[in-house]
């Protein structure tokens, strides 16, 4: 990754980057399979004389640690001098609901930075990058690139290796129901077995492929009952009160399929707009049911990727 820096253009003194937030695992496609979704975050940078990270408010201080790792990857990875920055950041994505919030903030910074030091990364390197601080691909290659991402990663460095992408028509609704509940990513890995019996593996493989295929083939009607996951749903599940019923409600609702989005709060169902309504409000029940309050998102594929959506000068 060498930089190729701007000498010719004036550089902004702030940049705000919009990031998607995404779902991954999409059932048995563990830390491989991811999918933008159309909620946001704005992640903001201003250039200071100081250096390191600063909150732009102190709402912004909880993501300071992690734009700090961020920032000082992007310094190392490009070869570029040190700036100081204040961070703001805002949106729709509710942090450890799985659906992507700690990538939104990454890539904001990454891509922040790229804007404001002129160095001019593409994509795949922000990819590459991005991949490098979240420990694998799955979330960070759809938030960057944006539509459904398989990832390939090095078995043992991890390093990013190729990522197919696959845009996704609105003819397609993800039915996001979030609990009022919070669940760390580092409790929910923490979780899963050290070893797993082998045909529960060769059962996830089996549905993990065919997800892709119905996917990559635009044969949406496939993917009806198509998830069917052993490697992470059987141990994360019961950590959320009513979140297998909720994905079982969705689907009894009309929705073709459904799993736990990430390593969850969230579960997400996937059906056709016209029953999308009736889909959340049936996944939303089954939570209340378990007396816990949700919030239900109605979304669609982000296409895009993160963008700029400021700069100034």
């Amino acid at each position: 990754m060498k930089p190729r820096l701007s000498r010719s253009r004036r550089l902004p003194r702030e940049v705000t980057i919009r990031v998607p937030g995404s779902t991954s695992n999409c059932g048995a496609g563990f830390d491989s399979l991811g999918m933008a979704l159309s909620i946001y975050n704005d992640v903001t940078l201003t250039r200071g004389d100081w250096r390191g990270a600063q909150p732009a408010a102190p709402s912004d201080s909880h993501g300071l640690d992690m734009a700090d790792e961020a920032a000082q990857l992007f310094f190392v990875r490009v070869g570029v001098e040190e700036i100081g920055y204040t961070l703001a950041i805002r949106g729709d994505v509710p942090m450890s609901r799985g659906l992507g919030s700690s990538v939104t903030l990454r890539a904001g910074v990454v891509a922040a930075l790229n804007e404001l030091t002129g160095a001019k990364l593409t994509k795949d390197d922000l990819c590459s990058l991005v991949t490098q601080l979240e420990g694998h691909p799955d979330n960070a290659t759809p938030a960057v690139i944006g539509g459904f991402c398989v990832a390939r990663c090095d078995a043992h460095t991890g390093e990013l290796l190729g990522v197919l992408r696959k845009p996704i028509g609105r003819d397609l609704c993800f039915v996001v129901v979030s609990p009022d509940q919070e669940l760390e990513t580092k409790k929910a890995r923490g979780i899963l077995p050290k070893e797993l019996p082998y045909f529960d593996a060769i059962k996830s493989v089996n549905s993990a492929t065919y997800v892709v295929a119905a996917f990559l083939s635009g044969e949406y009607d496939r993917l009806r009952h198509a998830v069917k996951d052993f490697l992470h749903e059987p141990y994360r599940l019961p950590l959320i009160p009513g979140a297998k019923p909720a994905i079982e409600a969705g689907v009894a609702a009309g929705a073709l399929t459904g799993w736990l989005s990430g390593s969850g709060s969230s579960v997400l169902c996937v059906t056709r707009p016209k029953l999308a309504a009736k889909v959340g409000r049936a996944m939303a029940a089954a939570f209340a049911a378990h007396k816990l309050p949700s919030t239900i998102h109605l979304l669609h594929a982000d296409n895009g990727g993160l963008l700029v959506s400021k700069r100034v000068f």
